[in-house]
């Protein structure tokens, strides 16, 4: 094997997709996977791979440098992806500790790991998925460059502005070839319950009350999660060392019409004796909620050709509601 790839957080959503996309275009990789394994993981996505022998899962809290070590030492990467991170917003609000310790400890203890074991401006990358919400909230008739500066409004984005420093800071001061990616909203297969798209679904077919905060009015870039996948394959390979890449979807939806647009498609798709629109209820906004994310993406299609998830976005949104309706089975 040419290549042995470290993937943190390979179980959840966008880390599953990433493995099974990277596995298929890469057959002279290996892949090790690691995660701690929490609500939001599921490897049982992983189950075509699980067998090949070019693939390896060890369950690791990346808090736990002994174990992280263990990892290094036995595998010997000489690339990691590092997606493992604590996202869901609403938690960091409630309980802003352990968003810390995930997301700032655990990317310092893998940055560690990577200066030690490989020599200052070699070719072994460090590629860290970050987010969007670290630019705060898109003024109107603006978006987000990689030069935007930053203004994180939630323990969740401050945790991942935090780590994003870091991971220059490591560029800059030991060598380490490292690039960064700034990501819209995913939305796809396999997304946890606690999303937005998924939790429109879920609701509507349960028959419960669909909870849009305010008056739905904030405004999200929506990328598809393969597009996403493809994204981060260019970047890690071809994208330049100490560069950042801001990845969306070009895609901007209001929440309340995006929901109006899943429930005429739930309509079609699925449908009820009555509407699921007749099911959206408003409530309490979210403390600090950032009122628009806009993602300038134009570097990376400039530089490596990218495109985003605009112009398939209804196929796209199709092909993830079917699989949420046989997931949630339909039933009212």
């Amino acid at each position: 094997m040419n290549r042995t790839l470290l993937i943190t957080g390979g179980a959840g959503f966008i880390g599953s997709h990433l493995i099974l996309r990277l596995f298929e275009r890469y057959p002279d990789y290996r892949f090790v996977n690691i995660d701690k394994l929490t609500y939001a993981s599921d490897e049982s996505y992983l189950d075509p791979i699980r067998s090949s022998g070019r693939y390896t899962f060890a369950k690791v809290d990346l808090v736990n440098k002994a174990d992280v070590t263990a990892v290094f030492e036995e595998h010997k990467p000489d690339g990691i992806i590092h997606l493992a991170a604590e996202t869901h917003v609403d938690n960091s609000i409630s309980g802003p500790e352990v968003f810390i310790y995930s997301n700032v400890v655990g990317t310092m203890n893998l940055l560690e790991l990577a200066r030690r074991t490989w020599a200052a401006g070699s070719a072994n990358r460090f590629h860290h998925v970050s987010t969007d919400e670290v630019y705060g909230s898109a003024a109107p008739g603006s978006s987000f460059r990689e030069d935007t500066p930053y203004s994180p409004n939630s323990p969740y984005s401050a945790s991942k502005a935090a780590s994003d420093h870091l991971v220059r800071a490591y560029h800059t001061t030991y060598g380490l070839n490292v690039v960064v990616t700034n990501c819209s909203n995913n939305f796809g297969p396999h997304q946890h319950d606690e999303k937005l798209i998924p939790t429109i679904v879920r609701n509507a077919l349960q028959g419960k009350d669909i909870p849009i905060y305010g008056k739905g009015e904030n405004v999200r870039d929506w990328l598809f999660v393969k597009d996403h996948c493809a994204a981060l394959d260019l970047v890690f390979h071809k994208g330049t060392a100490g560069e950042t890449y801001n990845v969306g979807g070009e895609n901007e939806w209001q929440n309340l019409a995006l929901a109006k647009k899943i429930l005429g498609l739930l309509d079609e798709i699925h449908p009820s004796s009555a509407s699921y629109l007749n099911q959206i209820r408003f409530v309490q906004d979210r403390p600090g909620h950032d009122l628009r994310y806009s993602v300038n993406c134009a570097k990376i299609q400039r530089e490596l050709g990218w495109e985003g998830s605009a112009a398939h976005f209804d196929q796209a949104l199709r092909e993830t509601l079917s699989w949420y309706v046989r997931k949630y089975g339909g039933s009212r």
